[in-house]
Formats: structure tokens, C-alpha cells, sequence
């Protein structure tokens, strides 16, 4: 079997003149160092695609050799599912984005990250609907959710995604719509990766010259008062102002309270939307100030660094209030390093609006994401690695008794099962039909988890 691998892979190398590599190879070490440290075996051959015939013929590859197969897009996945023992199609090659005459809608390319597309939108004054970090692909984003800060006007970066070119399993390459595959359309809309190969998605652009819009910072002493009063504050903030809040350990090894508003409204409503925020305490550092949609991308990349060993948890809480405060504090207090941090992304206006049934997304009502973040910063071993797990678990089921059923499935284990189908709650059986009608072998079983069958559908 290693020969006929071997020999399947050299036909590839050939079909595909310098776009597969190896172990050992430079391109090989760019490929795979991704944001979260990978663990485990490493890829057999990374290919790095620049159409979708090359797509085809990874895929055709990974199954002819009955090797695992996955997808590279950004890289930022916390599980490091861009990665596997087989081989991954690497689209970071496939970065082009074209604006549509109108500047209404974007083609976006499977491999170009949100830094890829604002730095086309910023100069027209139009934007996409994307995260809170640049670095993020913009396809893996859409097709598991996509908070940011444009969430209360213009919703999910999923509920912006107007088509998309996939190449299936079975090596078909198909355009998805809401007239034209239309059950592969709506499940691509929160089911993520699992259905195929996005090399191409057109996304609704937004007029928005501006936002108002920076990071503020407030000492950990202050923090009970200062979260109260953000509590107080943004239960009553408008649909076009959003808030991101963060507990992360400063440099001088303590926690801090960071605060991210955002004002994507009327420009010259800005600076008197987020005034507030800078008066919840004593003000260590901060600024807040008009700047294009994409600058705003750029606030946490002094907190990003690649190849750590990292640790995600995430529940769904309907309100921020006294006792998740409580938690909050409790846990950055028990932080075993300068790793671990904990954020908040909103889900308002215009996302709760869609339907439940619109898309596969499972949850439409007004609720805090809440992510739990544990990265081991030193070179790790063992017992570390088990701490911060640890710590990351202790934080989450602190949450329990207010948390909703679920959780946000992009930060989603594998293993978390129960909490993957209580994500998706009456849309689960639907997805699983769906799953089994474009991909019934399973071949695209890198990316995030979706509901196990029931017994009885099994059986079918």
C-alpha cells in the first residue's frame, strides 16, 4: 500500500508541475505552519491549488490512494483541522478578490483571508461582513458562522453569502444559490467545510466609508466596576454598535480589561457612540477613532502569534450579567499563564432577524458567544499542555448554569457530540441528509463537527 501511495503522489506531482510538496520542502514548512501548533502525524503532500481542475485532481488523488483529505484556507482554525495525515489542498494561492462594477457584491477566491478583501473594499468605501481579525480566511468564516463587528446591521458573515463554486466529492464542480442547489447552498450556510471544496464564493458588499472604532484598556483592580457598568451599558446600544470584550493577562502579568466598540452607523454619529466606553474607569490606555472597516481588522495583531499549542472552549449565554461576571473574574484570577484570555462576540439586530430555518446556523436570538482561550506561550510539555486544557474546561462549566444548549460549532470539539447537535436543534436532520447526499463517504471529514445520526436515521 506505501508504494501504491507513492506512486499515486508522484502521478500528482506530475499532473501539477510544482505545486506538491513534501516533508522537508520549503513550501511544505509554509503550508503547515499555521496559527494553532499542529499535533500528531504530519501530511503526506500539501498541494497547493490555483484552480479548481487542481482541486479535482487533489481530491481524486486523497480518494484513488484512500488517504485523509483536508482543507487550508486561512489557517487559523483553533483545532488545526487545516491540517491532516494525508493531504491537504491548500488554497492560500487562490487569494484574488473582484469587485462587481456596482461595488455591491465581491468574488472571493477560497483561499483569501478577510486582510485579503478589505484591503479591495477600503479604498471603494464599501466593506464585507467579516470577523474581528484580519488573518482569518474568509471561507471558513462564512461557512461555520462569522460574528464581527458588522453583526447588528448586516448579520453573519454566512447571512452575506450570495453563491458558491464547490468542488464535490465525486469531482463535480457546481455553483450553489438559493435557485441553483439550493439544499448544498443552505447547508454550506453554518454547516461548514463538510460538503466540499468552496474555491469561489460572491459575498453582498456594504456601503461604509468609516467606522469609529479602536481598543481600550482598564486596570484589573477596577474590573468588577468597570464590567457592571459595561454590563449596564451595552444592554441598551444601538443595532450599529457592537462591543468585544476581553480579559487578558498585560505585560506585567497581570489581567486586564480590554473593551473593542465599534460604531458602523452614520460616520458623524461616531465619536459620541463610543465616548462611553472611555469613561467606565480609570483609562490606562486607548484610543477610539475613525478609521476604514479594515484598519479595525488589525486591532488584536499584536495578541496573534502562530504555532502555540492551543486550547478552545465556547458556550452561548443569553445575556451578560452579575454572575457571568463573577466567572470572568474568577478565571483570569486561576490563570495558569499569559496564554489564557477570555472574549465575548454579540449576536444581535440583523443575525437574529433571519429565520432559524433560513440557514443551517441553529441559534437566531440575541446571545453573547463567549470564548475561552488557553495557549501554551513557553515551550510546552505535558504537564502544561494539561493545565491549560484544565483551566480552559474549569471556565467553561463555571458557565453551566447560565449558559444556553450548544455552542458556536466553529469552536466546537470534535468530540463534543451532544453539544453539536443542540447547536444545530431542529436544522440537525436536515444537515445530516444533506451531508449524505453530496458527501456520503465522509471524504471531507476535516472541519468542523456536525450532528451524528440519530439511530434511526442510520439505519435508513
Amino acid at each position: 500500500m506505501p508504494e501504491v501511495v507513492e506512486r499515486t503522489l508522484q502521478r500528482l506531482s506530475e499532473q501539477l508541475p510544482g505545486r506538491v510538496s513534501m516533508p522537508g520542502d520549503a513550501r511544505y514548512a509554509a503550508a503547515t505552519a499555521i496559527w494553532a501548533k499542529p499535533v500528531g502525524r504530519v501530511p503526506r503532500a500539501i498541494v497547493g491549488c490555483r484552480t479548481p481542475e487542481d482541486v479535482q485532481s487533489a481530491i481524486r488523488t486523497a480518494r484513488d490512494s484512500e488517504l485523509p483529505l483536508s482543507v487550508r484556507g486561512g489557517g487559523h482554525d483553533w483545532a488545526g483541522r487545516a491540517l491532516c495525515e494525508g493531504i491537504v489542498i491548500d488554497l492560500s494561492g487562490m487569494n484574488g478578490v473582484l469587485i462587481d462594477t456596482d461595488h455591491r457584491t465581491a468574488q472571493i477566491l477560497g483561499g483569501a483571508r478577510a486582510s485579503d478583501v478589505v484591503a479591495v473594499t477600503d479604498p471603494l468605501r464599501v466593506a464585507p461582513v467579516a470577523g474581528s481579525v484580519g488573518a482569518v480566511g474568509m471561507a471558513g468564516l462564512t461557512l461555520g458562522g462569522g460574528y464581527g463587528a458588522l453583526i447588528g446591521r448586516f448579520g453573519l458573515a454566512l447571512d452575506n453569502l450570495l453563491a458558491a463554486e464547490v468542488v464535490l466529492a465525486d469531482g463535480r464542480v457546481v455553483m450553489a444559490t438559493d435557485d441553483i442547489e439550493a439544499e448544498l447552498f443552505w447547508a454550506l450556510r453554518g454547516g461548514g467545510g463538510n460538503f466540499g471544496v468552496v474555491t469561489s464564493m460572491r459575498h453582498r458588499l456594504h456601503v461604509l466609508p468609516s467606522v469609529h472604532s479602536g481598543m481600550v484598556l482598564y486596570p484589573w483592580a477596577e474590573a468588577k466596576a468597570v464590567l457592571v457598568r459595561y454590563v449596564e451599558m451595552v444592554a441598551d446600544m444601538p443595532e450599529g454598535l457592537t462591543a468585544q470584550l476581553g480579559c487578558v493577562i498585560g505585560p506585567d502579568g497581570m489581567p486586564t480589561v480590554l473593551i473593542v466598540p465599534t460604531w458602523c452607523g452614520p460616520p458623524d454619529e461616531g465619536e459620541a457612540r463610543v465616548a462611553p466606553f472611555l469613561k467606565l474607569g480609570t483609562l490606562l490606555a486607548g484610543t477610539l477613532e475613525a478609521k476604514t472597516y479594515g484598519r479595525s481588522l488589525t486591532v488584536f495583531d499584536p495578541f496573534l502569534s502562530n504555532g502555540r499549542r492551543t486550547f478552545m472552549e465556547t458556550c452561548w449565554l443569553p445575556v451578560l450579567e452579575t454572575a457571568s461576571i463573577d466567572v470572568f473574574i474568577g478565571a483570569m484570577e486561576r490563570a495558569v499563564s499569559s496564554g489564557c484570555a477570555i472574549f465575548t462576540h454579540e449576536f444581535k439586530g440583523a443575525a437574529s432577524r433571519v429565520p432559524v430555518e433560513a440557514t443551517a446556523y441553529g441559534l437566531r436570538r440575541d446571545h453573547v458567544l463567549v470564548e475561552i482561550l488557553a495557549a501554551v506561550v513557553e515551550r510546552t510539555d505535558t504537564p502544561a499542555e494539561q493545565q491549560h486544557r484544565q483551566w480552559a474546561r474549569d471556565t467553561l462549566h463555571a458557565f453551566d448554569l447560565m449558559a444556553l444548549p450548544g455552542g458556536y460549532p466553529n469552536l466546537l470539539a470534535e468530540t463534543d457530540t451532544d453539544r453539536v447537535a443542540k447547536s444545530y436543534g431542529r436544522n440537525s436532520e436536515r444537515l445530516i441528509g444533506i451531508k449524505r447526499k453530496y458527501d456520503p463517504d465522509n471524504v471531507f471529514r476535516s472541519a468542523i463537527p456536525l450532528p451524528v445520526p440519530s439511530r434511526q436515521m442510520a439505519g435508513m
